[in-house]
């Protein structure tokens, strides 16, 4: 993998000075950001931001008649971005003409198109050094926020944050932000998401190189080491297992830059001995890696037991793929699908009651809903990407390597993951994906800062 710029890859080179200067209007758009990630505890509110910064961004660049927009991204930076959705999109429409609800996935992949303006907003945010910091640092910042409300609930039972929002939600609407048909169970912590939405553990997970990487860079080994453990706490009590490999990931790239892999080494000891001591302590740790041990057991059952029902549902995937090869079930028609393709059909599944909503692993999710048209796009998109960093310099890699690896642990294909296609996790995955476009190709040569090692 070459480690500097090359005569092979002209199309990286950077812009003259004079084209770095940021397009006036456009400023607002790091607190923009900040807004809609902060919101993400209520959908709603966020969603509204991410379709207002949508249509914000379109407005400024037709009413500049897209003059300019060199000043807000590079060419590159343009096209990686775009590219980056269209391998998202092209197989959510494609998909779309033959699906189990026709009319329902094509206007799914209608309302997506939201998301391109969104992500050229996402992207020129990061594209100078003033946006990166304020974005990056704005990111730490919620990361740390979230996880130390998440640690006051592990130590008092309440989420400060959660019941400061509810209480506000009350007042307005007299509602809560959950009623107790979506409260389903508590068996972790739930933390600002609040108890019907326990996915603070992987959002945690996947945002948390923003705070590693911050925080090795300013406060040193001290700072990574505290902040390591902190947020490990959080995803271990908060998280699935799945989160649990994505932190774990998270880890073992942020560390070894600055601690060395002995370091490193200790400091993953001391998180098992911390996984062993929360199995001790908490009966929701516990009973997860109890489970987790099943899968050394043998026999069909016990790995279906120790994946939660997984293997059930991933078999059901492969169906969906064999009778749709071309274009898949349709984006979101995997419950749908589900009864037809049902292995043990009859049989109550480990999840509980009902069909399940998607195939839980991203390859089985692209090529059962997109079929290998959908996977030949995401694996273009993916290379691409990759081709981007291999031909950048190393100031362009030091500047992007969180969104980077925020990406690349997300869409680890070795994991469990949520749905794709759903509005929250596609959107938080195209976000990473512009975040990491925006910052790899701006148009600035200087190195944010000096490597850590």
């Amino acid at each position: 993998m070459p480690n500097s710029h090359t005569d092979s890859a002209p199309t990286l080179h950077h812009a003259p000075a004079h084209d770095q200067a940021p397009v006036e209007g456009w400023r607002w758009a790091p607190a923009w950001i900040l807004a809609h990630v902060a919101l993400w505890p209520a959908p709603g509110y966020a969603e509204g931001v991410l379709v207002l910064g949508a249509l914000l961004a379109v407005y400024r660049l037709v009413a500049s008649r897209f003059r300019g927009g060199i000043a807000l991204l590079s060419h590159q930076a343009w096209a990686l971005t775009s590219v980056l959705f269209f391998a998202y999109w092209l197989p959510e429409l494609a998909s779309a003409f033959d699906s189990v609800d026709p009319g329902r996935a094509l206007r799914e992949a209608a309302v997506d198109l939201r998301y391109l303006p969104f992500l050229w907003l996402v992207a020129s945010a990061v594209a100078n050094r003033r946006g990166r910091r304020i974005t990056f640092g704005g990111l730490a910042i919620i990361v740390a926020a979230w996880t130390l409300d998440a640690l006051a609930q592990a130590m008092t039972g309440t989420s400060p944050l959660f019941f400061g929002i509810d209480s506000i939600k009350q007042v307005i609407s007299g509602r809560g932000m959950c009623s107790a048909q979506e409260v389903t169970t508590v068996d972790r912590l739930s933390g600002i998401l609040g108890p019907c939405n326990l996915k603070l553990g992987i959002v945690l997970a996947s945002l948390s190189p923003f705070a590693l990487f911050w925080t090795g860079r300013r406060l040193g080994t001290a700072g990574w080491l505290v902040t390591a453990a902190a947020i490990g706490v959080v995803v271990l009590l908060a998280g699935s297992r799945a989160s649990w490999l994505t932190y774990a990931l998270v880890l073992a790239v942020s560390g070894w830059r600055l601690l060395g892999w002995r370091r490193l080494l200790a400091v993953l000891g001391v998180g098992v001995l911390l996984l062993g001591t929360l199995t001790v302590v908490s009966p929701d740790v516990r009973e997860r890696v109890v489970r987790t041990t099943q899968l050394v057991q043998g026999g069909e059952d016990g790995v279906d037991e120790a994946l939660s029902g997984r293997a059930r549902i991933w078999g059901a995937a492969a169906c969906m793929a064999r009778e749709h090869p071309f274009n898949g079930i349709g984006a979101r028609g995997f419950r749908e699908a589900f009864p037809g393709c049902d292995p043990v059909p009859g049989e109550a599944p480990a999840w509980g009651e009902g069909p399940a909503f998607h195939a839980h692993q991203i390859v089985l999710e692209i090529l059962s809903e997109t079929g290998f048209f959908g996977l030949l796009l995401w694996l273009a998109g993916a290379a691409l990407a990759w081709r981007a960093w291999s031909f950048a310099d190393a100031a362009a890699r030091e500047r992007a390597r969180p969104a980077m690896w925020a990406l690349a642990v997300t869409v680890f294909p070795l994991n469990t993951h949520l749905a794709f296609y759903s509005t929250f996790w596609g959107g938080l995955t195209l976000l990473l994906a512009a975040l990491y476009a925006g910052s790899l190709l701006s148009r600035e040569p200087a190195p944010d800062a000096a490597p850590q090692r």
